[in-house]
């Protein structure tokens, strides 16, 4: 009797299939990587319960649907508007992605000041393949995490931005990768290599959007390294379709006294799973590491954190605040690590979720770990429903039940949004988030029921 596959074999026979043709299929380093990958990959399987750090989230898209890799012609499909984050007067340079695809026809890199590098990762290896070996797979190991180890694997698409040093980037950059407008269920596995050199400063907005109906798989890896003293605000929008799985894998290198200020805002997809970790390791370093989610429905939102405080004198900043409607759950692991002899350390952790439904669930797991005995470091976590008494107040001046409780859900979230601090990406995530709130319209400039 034939033994059955496991929900990790299709991947296994989609990476021989796709393989001649990913990126860099002729440079014999990246092969040798891309093959220890897929050797990780099915000696590890699919995350499931067993594992701490999977316990409350299930994979199950993975385990239901057979997912094949885009081909080209799944990034030619029509594309109507490009979806941005950002006001058009505000906008600067721009790649767009469909299906994992780079999309020239939609992209934009006018106004790049020199020292600045906007590519995609198949135009980048062809480019400059030593700087990007250099460079690629430093920071996340895939050692025990299978769905990176599969990323390695199967990286086909993905931004690389490079910004020299002492170069300041007034305008927001833009990466924009839009799923779905496939006739099948389709995976694609974006990889980001992000490196800000020293004493620069750059912002990067991703946004994550779904086009049409059906079911489709984002499994994306990005990779930080900030110089001494860099700064990088690092923008994510998770606005995926609600068939498909989003998996997000961060890891970034602070420098000494470098700032690192990333923000996640989640408002879609049937199962998410934002996964970042942020080593400190230069003195003076500093993390913001925010988010917000608005989940409905059955949608699966899971936010695991990890921030270590390698050295001396690090400070560290993390808030993340959620709202959950009918079915819809959401997971927060949050873990801030302070390592022996890393004195002086300041860092503080917040979890807050709003439940606006009996059938809405958190699980929330703070955690600090602490091997210094000179650090200020805190964490909490908490969990609720609307306050009715403040409701009752915006009821007894008139204002109507709906609209009261859409005041109250964007002034909780706005303890989290005040951690943007790009003023015009603030201003367009909080409005993203009224528009996402249900039960009103947008009249003449005033929310009405």
């Amino acid at each position: 009797m034939a033994t059955p596959a496991t929900p990790a074999q299709p991947f296994v026979d989609g990476f021989d299939a796709a393989r001649p043709e990913l990126p860099g299929a002729g440079l014999g380093w990246l092969k040798a990587m891309r093959q220890t990958g897929i050797e990780r990959y099915k000696s590890l399987g699919l995350p499931g319960p067993r594992l701490e750090a999977w316990k409350y989230t299930r994979l199950r898209p993975l385990e239901d649907t057979r997912y094949q890799p885009v081909a080209d012609a799944d990034s030619r499909a029509a594309v109507d508007v490009v979806p941005s984050v950002l006001a058009a007067g505000e906008r600067g340079p721009r790649l767009v992605f469909v299906n994992g695809r780079l999309r020239d026809d939609l992209s934009s890199r006018d106004r790049l000041p020199p020292g600045v590098r906007v590519q995609g990762l198949r135009e980048a290896l062809a480019a400059d393949p030593g700087w990007i070996e250099e460079h690629l797979a430093r920071r996340g190991r895939p050692d025990d995490q299978a769905l990176l180890a599969l990323n390695t694997a199967m990286m086909d698409s993905g931004l690389v931005l490079r910004v020299g040093r002492g170069v300041a980037v007034e305008r927001p950059i833009e990466a924009v990768f839009i799923g779905g407008l496939a006739d099948r269920p389709v995976a694609y596995f974006p990889r980001n290599l992000i490196v800000i050199e020293d004493g620069a400063e750059a912002t990067l907005v991703e946004h994550h959007a779904g086009a049409g109906v059906g079911a489709y798989l984002a499994n994306a890896a990005t990779e930080v390294e900030i110089g001494r003293g860099a700064k990088l605000r690092h923008y994510r929008v998770q606005a995926e379709s609600r068939d498909a799985t989003h998996l997000s894998n961060t890891h970034a290198r602070v420098g000494r006294d470098a700032a690192y200020e990333n923000f996640t805002l989640a408002i879609g997809g049937r199962l998410s799973r934002n996964e970042i970790a942020v080593r400190l390791e230069g003195e003076g370093g500093h993390c913001s590491l925010n988010g917000a989610y608005l989940m409905r429905g059955s949608e699966h939102c899971d936010n695991t954190t990890l921030i270590e405080h390698r050295v001396p004198r690090t400070t560290c900043r993390e808030v993340f605040k959620g709202v959950l409607d009918d079915q819809s759950r959401a997971v927060f692991q949050g873990r801030i690590v302070v390592h022996k002899d890393a004195q002086k350390t300041d860092g503080h952790q917040l979890c807050k979720t709003l439940l606006l439904s009996t059938g809405a669930e958190i699980d929330a797991k703070p955690e600090l770990e602490i091997y210094a005995d000179d650090v200020k470091c805190s964490h909490g976590a908490t969990t609720g429903q609307l306050d009715e008494t403040a409701l009752f107040y915006l009821r007894s001046r008139g204002v109507p039940e709906a609209l009261a409780r859409n005041l109250l859900v964007q002034s909780f979230l706005g303890e989290a949004l005040d951690e943007i601090t790009h003023v015009e990406v603030r201003a367009a995530l909080s409005d993203r988030i009224v528009h996402a709130l249900p039960a009103v319209c947008y009249l003449a400039g005033e929310w009405t029921r």
